[in-house]
């Protein structure tokens, strides 16, 4: 295998982020070109990954105070569908859902800054975990 195409990851999410879908696709070519030696193409690729973000959340995991419930803790989560086809090896080809997690509290950061840089961590571990499925029988 020489060369593959990432596709734009479009965020059909019911919480729309802005940037997470150019975010999370630069992020994926990003672990291809520093953990590979693959070409990244348009067209014409001996494999290829596309697919779009189904899923973004961020709610409380736990509450504090039974009188006036407030969140002790809160969960960003993201969810990305995920097809992956090998034209040298389509028996390696897959279609699956990948979802990874972040938990935070929120003390002196603002919302926006916390949520920046989780995102960004919760990327990290989807394109390891999409890398790893894709190359793990290299």
């Amino acid at each position: 295998m020489k060369t593959v195409t990432v596709q734009f990851f479009e965020n059909n999410a019911a919480m729309v982020v802005p940037n997470l879908s150019q975010d999370f696709t630069e992020a994926l070519k990003l672990r291809i070109r520093n953990q590979t030696r693959l070409s990244i193409t348009q067209t014409d690729a001996h494999a290829i990954f596309e697919g779009r973000i189904t899923g973004y959340d961020i709610r409380p995991i736990a509450l504090q105070n039974n009188n006036a419930p407030t969140a002790g803790g809160n969960r960003i989560t993201i969810k990305v569908s995920v097809k992956y086809t090998n034209n040298l090896n389509p028996k390696q080809s897959f279609e699956e859902t990948f979802e990874r997690f972040k938990d935070f509290n929120i003390g002196t950061q603002p919302l926006q800054t916390i949520q920046q840089q989780y995102n960004k961590d919760i990327n990290l571990q989807l394109t390891e975990d999409i890398f790893n499925r894709a190359f793990a029988q290299w």
